[in-house]
């Protein structure tokens, strides 16, 4: 399976926990001999003001953070890309779940979800997509973004009890008819992160769910990394989830 990576994401950019040193490593490490890493190109311009505002691009430029923000754009982008006809995960930071078209929380700074869905839309790619978003925090950047635009689903599943947390992934997914699933993937709802629920075999089992999904649909899925601090965990979780995204 082909896995979007650039070393550049082992950048230092912020002080955030998002940034910290480290984090990409133990994910590339943990990947590394059993994926092949393909590597992406900034998001353009012109691609980043379909989602966000002119006045929010010039914020990111004046924080300095606006060269790796868009190389995460474009590891999204590369992702959806090959997505449409293999299954494809994008390892990149910063994330993108919490920025909305003139503002950003949460570590994020550009929408890389929605950067990434925008371009395909555009071009004719998918008709429809569903955003699975599992990170232990709700994405309201991917809501603000897209859930006016019409052609998306946004499903953040929230529940203490890890059986019908996992039952309701397995509901909304199927009764999606879209023909791109797109998953926000953030880990930091591993029993051994901060929302201490899921299993590392979950993250398999909602991978595989998403394959089955985008196979009955006949159309493409991609995941893109969003929080998971933890770095003992985070690669063994990432793997777990890209493993179940190869099932057959």
């Amino acid at each position: 399976m082909r896995v979007v990576y650039h070393e550049d994401y082992n950048e230092v950019y912020s002080s955030d926990p998002a940034s910290a040193p480290g984090r990409i490593q133990a994910v590339e490490m943990a990947l590394r001999g059993k994926v092949t890493f393909v590597e992406p190109s900034a998001a353009t311009k012109e691609d980043i003001l379909k989602v966000h505002t002119p006045e929010h691009v010039r914020s990111v430029e004046q924080e300095g953070i606006y060269d790796i923000a868009a190389l995460a754009a474009g590891g999204a982008i590369k992702a959806a890309q090959i997505g449409l006809t293999e299954p494809c995960f994008a390892v990149i930071r910063p994330p993108g779940h919490h920025a909305s078209a003139g503002s950003a929380w949460g570590f994020c700074y550009f929408n890389n979800m929605a950067i990434a869905l925008e371009k395909l839309k555009r071009e004719g790619k998918i008709e429809k997509a569903f955003i699975l978003d599992f990170d232990l925090h709700f994405g309201d950047g991917n809501v603000n973004t897209l859930e006016s635009r019409g052609y998306v689903t946004i499903f953040n599943p929230a529940s203490s009890n890890r059986n019908e947390y996992l039952k309701k992934v397995q509901d909304a997914l199927a009764e999606t008819d879209a023909d791109m699933i797109a998953v926000s993937a953030g880990f930091d709802n591993h029993e051994a992160d901060w929302g201490g629920l899921l299993k590392t075999e979950d993250y398999k089992y909602m991978g595989k769910l998403v394959k089955e999904t985008s196979k009955r649909n006949n159309g493409g899925c991609f995941g893109i990394l969003e929080g998971g601090y933890n770095h003992n965990v985070l690669g063994k979780n990432v793997l777990a989830f890209v493993q179940g995204l190869e099932t057959k």
